[in-house]
């Protein structure tokens, strides 16, 4: 008789998730135990990497990830990272082994007392099976939760003791929707208002990209004739940024965002959150005499929205619809924005020349992942993403993401037979949130670069210190890291590269490595302004 371990392993080969994330406990072994031979174990040291590598893994795969947890515990540890995943939009079926049934009452130890309220609010939904038998329904009630929009993690608590008992009948295989159309008439209705308007802006947020919608968003934006802006501290790439309407990232906080759209009556706003604020900086959501009109795929984004109309449709779907009921505008097309002064390469380098000249060498198919919070704006001033799904950073505004997603997204990239190369820059501070995914990296043999602008200083915090006025916390350097060490003591090829040809002559060469390369970078000391 089939076992309910049986049937659930042949339900995740029919959904094609093969590829298993995690850390092993105990009370995955039974799951786990004479692994067979189709499937692989991506094994992290921490749950916080297996949750992030996932993450990188679905959103570069486009397909859903499956990320094994251990009990309370593991979860904890994953936390951080599954709220990332949550405001990603990612789609990631993660387990977690549970205590034996027949102690639960008793509560022993890794028991996990209240396992489906642990995760929330940041999954879409969370389970633990009434029986054993219906382990296998859940888990595909879990995958079709996942992948609907707006798309999320979902949880489910397995108790050890269910992976062996007698199966019912195995559920059906079912596919479920992944995108839908926006409403005719209300779509109508906003084609008439972008018509009508004297000078409109187009803001684009990270669903374009999900949605594999950058053809449609630049017909729009052309056909609108219109400057186009991406959302405030967007995780994906969402408009070719040469692009000559192509104004870059607006910023996060009230006022100074109202500003920047100054003059503009009509504000569409496409596949993002109106808007992703911090910090408070007090002012009008909009200019005098703006609309806004905002497309997502997500009710509860449109219902907390401050201000603006709402339609609920697939990011591409609508952007090609809307191109379709526009006539031609006579507008002519806004001028381009200036390229940035060319930064001086002196020693230690700026951050502005650091990126100046990473995106100089920028390979054409490059896979960006970023998470260098006080870094940022330099980065967006000279590397500019030129192709769809190739910018990846974490929605949450939490650090522990970008490392470990990057070997996710590198192993797709292999995976799906791309071998488009990944470089990672990720900031001194937050290298160390989730370092230990170097070790996965080096058993896999990716040729992940990772870049490490070193600063020894979490210089994001300081900014935000001198924004609010609160200078003098504690705990704000970083003396005594040594980052070259750090990673060949897990098995990362290293070289400190401390000018443009150095930089230049370690990626060319880490990404032609069989396995990852960390590069330490030295910069500047200088802490940028917040805004």
């Amino acid at each position: 008789m089939a076992t309910v371990r049986d049937t659930s392993y042949e339900l995740l080969r029919a959904l094609g998730m093969t590829t298993v994330f995690g850390n092993p406990g105990s009370t995955e072994q039974p799951f786990l135990q004479d692994l067979p031979a189709d499937f692989r174990y991506v094994h992290a040291l921490q749950e916080a990497s297996a949750v992030a590598m996932a993450d990188g893994y679905a959103q570069a795969t486009r397909r859903a990830a499956h990320v094994n947890l251990h009990t309370a515990p593991g979860t904890g540890n994953g936390m951080g990272n599954l709220v990332t995943a949550w405001h990603n939009r990612t789609p990631l079926v993660v387990t977690a082994g549970q205590q034996t049934r027949r102690m639960l009452l008793i509560e022993p130890r890794l028991a996990s007392p209240r396992a489906a309220e642990l995760p929330q609010p940041y999954v879409k939904w969370s389970h633990e099976p009434t029986r054993p038998q219906d382990v296998p329904a859940a888990l595909m009630r879990a995958y079709a939760t996942a992948v609907q929009p707006p798309a999320g993690p979902v949880y489910l608590s397995l108790p050890l003791d269910d992976w062996h008992q007698p199966a019912d009948p195995p559920p059906q295989v079912r596919t479920v929707a992944t995108r839908f159309a926006p409403d005719p008439d209300r779509l109508r209705e906003f084609a008439g208002i972008l018509a009508g308007s004297r000078d409109p802006a187009l803001v684009l947020g990270a669903a374009v990209d999900r949605a594999d919608g950058w053809l449609a968003a630049v017909a729009l934006a052309e056909r609108l004739r219109c400057p186009v802006w991406s959302a405030p501290a967007p995780e994906r790439a969402v408009f070719p940024e040469d692009h000559p309407q192509f104004r870059g990232v607006l910023p996060f906080a009230i006022g100074p965002l109202a500003e920047r759209l100054h003059g503009h009556d009509t504000v569409l706003v496409l596949g993002a959150p109106v808007f992703r604020y911090y910090p408070h900086v007090p002012g009008d959501y909009l200019p005098p005499g703006a609309r806004l009109l905002h497309v997502t795929d997500d009710p509860g984004e449109a219902a907390r929205a401050p201000v603006g109309d709402s339609l609920l449709g697939d990011a591409r779907l609508t952007a090609e619809a809307l191109y379709d009921l526009l006539p031609p505008t006579r507008r002519s097309s806004p001028p381009p924005r200036p390229d940035p002064p060319s930064p001086e390469a002196g020693a230690p380098l700026s951050a502005d020349a650091f990126f100046a000249t990473l995106g100089g060498l920028w390979p054409a198919d490059g896979v960006l992942v970023q998470e260098s919070p006080s870094n940022l704006a330099a980065l967006r001033r000279h590397l500019r993403v030129r192709r769809p799904a190739s910018y990846f950073t974490g929605a949450s505004g939490g650090l522990g993401f970008g490392l470990p997603a990057a070997v996710g997204i590198a192993l797709a990239e292999r995976d799906t037979g791309r071998g488009r190369p990944v470089v990672a820059v990720i900031g001194d501070g937050s290298f160390h949130y989730s370092v230990q995914a170097l070790w996965t990296a080096a058993r896999l043999r990716l040729p992940l670069v990772v870049l490490v602008p070193v600063n020894r200083q979490y210089a994001v915090l300081k900014a935000f210190a001198a924004h609010d006025r609160t200078p003098g916390g504690p705990g704000l350097d970083l003396p005594g890291m040594d980052v070259t060490a750090i990673a060949g003591g897990y098995g990362c090829a290293t070289a400190v590269a401390g000018t443009p040809d150095e930089i230049a002559a370690a990626v060319a060469t880490g990404l032609d490595a069989d396995r990852p390369t960390v590069v330490p970078v030295p910069i500047g000391t200088e802490v940028p302004a917040l805004l």
